[in-house]
């Protein structure tokens, strides 16, 4: 099986230059399922209804998310209800949507993604640590394939879990930074790994916004209205091969388009 990973999806310039690249790339390489971060496509800040269901429609299986999914309240009914998307699992009991779903790949298969929150500088309320033995246990009943998307800062707390979870899960895959990293690893167990995807947006821009923006908060250190960079956009994602539940291979990505 073919898994194509996604980096964060940054606002419009992210969304459109993903839907324009994604049908080439999977009948070429012959992607079974397609997973997608999209905490920060709508404007950079969030996701809406209406934009989860135009990346389900271009060719996304599963969007995850992160700690910008609360900032579209319009979205909450859908997270609710559709299971093609996911949200951090250790938030809060009661909130909106599910941490863990079950899809259908083109190759038949089911395909298990379970989303988390890093707790070091992001303060997700619950160690992913705490809730991920019982949702890799549950995913194991439902589907042999699995991935995990560890939404977090720290890139020790990423490591770590790549390690906890190796021999259990298909891979595991971190996002957040937007700059993507240069470990992409099967580690010993056959659990494909990368700390950092990277971001699917803006290329000249800091991690999306636009440079002059950032630039004056820095200097003046006073706030300042974001907006989404323009320009060509730096398109990140992972391919990894898998057998069995197992990864045998993973490719880190990145194309200008």
């Amino acid at each position: 099986m073919n898994i194509l990973f996604v980096g964060d999806i940054f606002g419009k310039p992210g969304r459109e230059a993903l839907l324009r690249w994604l049908p080439g790339f999977v009948d070429e390489h012959g992607v079974d399922f397609v997973i997608a971060n999209g905490e920060n496509s709508a404007n950079g800040a969030g996701i809406t209804s209406k934009i989860a269901e135009r990346l389900l429609a271009g060719g996304v299986d599963v969007i995850t998310t992160g700690n910008h999914i609360w900032r579209q309240r319009e979205v909450f009914t859908f997270l609710a209800t559709d299971e093609r998307i996911v949200r951090p699992a250790n938030y809060p009991p009661g909130a909106p949507g599910r941490g863990l779903t079950v899809r259908p790949a083109a190759d038949g298969s089911e395909v298990a993604v379970i989303n988390l929150a890093g707790e070091l500088y992001l303060n997700s309320g619950m160690s992913p640590f705490r809730i991920v033995d019982r949702l890799v246990e549950e995913a194991q009943q439902l589907a042999e394939t699995i991935v995990v998307d560890l939404h977090a800062e720290a890139t020790s707390e990423k490591v770590a879990m790549g390690h906890y979870l190796d021999g259990r899960v298909t891979a595991v895959l971190g996002t957040h930074t937007h700059v993507q990293t240069s470990d992409a690893r099967v580690l010993p167990g056959g659990t494909a790994y990368m700390t950092d995807v990277g971001m699917t947006g803006p290329l000249d821009s800091v991690i999306g916004v636009r440079t002059d923006i950032i630039l004056q908060r820095f200097l003046t250190e006073l706030p300042q209205q974001f907006e989404v960079g323009d320009g060509p956009v730096r398109l990140d994602a992972a391919l990894i091969a898998s057998s069995g539940g197992r990864a045998t291979a993973i490719e880190a990505l990145e194309f200008v388009l």
